[in-house]
C-alpha cells in the first residue's frame, strides 16, 4: 500500500528555511544548543545560545514546525531553559537595560 500522507510543502519551506539560520547561528557563535517553547496562537520560540555566549531567537508558526527544524539542524535541544543551558548566555549593558532596567533601578521606559 502506497504511504498516503501529505506533505505541505509550505511546511516543509518554512522548516529548510529556519533550520537554515539555525546553522548559520550555529557557525557565527562556535556551535549552538537551543530550547523550543509555545507561544500560544503565533507558535514557538527557538532559543538558540552559542557556544561563546551569544544568544538569540526565532519564530515557528507552530511548535512541530519548530521541533522540525532544530532536529534538521542537528542542535542539541533542552527540554527548559534552566541550569547550565541558561547559564551559558552572555548579557550585556543593552540587555540589563531593555530586560530588567526598570524594575533593577535602570533607565526609565520613558
Amino acid at each position: 500500500m502506497a504511504d498516503t500522507q501529505q506533505v505541505d510543502p509550505k511546511a516543509e519551506r518554512k522548516v529548510a528555511k529556519l533550520a537554515k539560520q539555525i546553522d548559520a547561528f550555529a557557525k557565527a557563535h562556535g556551535g549552538a544548543e537551543g530550547q523550543v517553547a509555545h507561544i500560544g496562537e503565533r507558535g514557538a520560540r527557538i532559543v538558540l545560545v552559542g557556544e561563546d555566549g551569544g544568544w538569540g531567537d526565532l519564530v515557528a508558526p507552530d511548535h512541530a514546525i519548530a521541533e522540525q527544524a532544530v532536529q534538521k539542524a542537528g542542535i542539541t535541544v533542552h527540554e527548559a531553559f534552566d541550569g547550565e543551558f541558561a547559564g551559558k548566555v552572555k548579557t550585556g549593558p543593552y540587555e540589563w537595560a531593555r530586560m530588567a532596567g526598570i524594575q533593577v533601578g535602570g533607565p526609565s521606559n520613558s
